[in-house]
């Protein structure tokens, strides 16, 4: 048998302004079957976990760098 879904998350690849983003909006409330569609606003917190992320994605390239000079 078949999983059913209850909804989905779409997670944009940058932060998009609120009146940008009103297109993209608009176009999924008109998909058959979307009931609601309820933008997600990007806050501190948000900023705090990409930069730590990015911290340790340049850590580990700095690491790799070292690795790959020593051959």
């Amino acid at each position: 048998m078949t999983d059913r879904l209850k909804g989905v998350v779409v997670t944009f690849d940058h932060d998009i302004r609120e009146d940008d983003a009103e297109g993209i909006l608009n176009a999924i409330r008109h998909i058959k079957g979307v009931a609601s569609v309820q933008p997600e606003v990007a806050n501190l917190e948000d900023h705090m976990a990409r930069v730590r992320v990015r911290g340790e994605m340049v850590k580990d390239l700095v690491e790799l760098v070292q690795k790959w000079n020593k051959l």
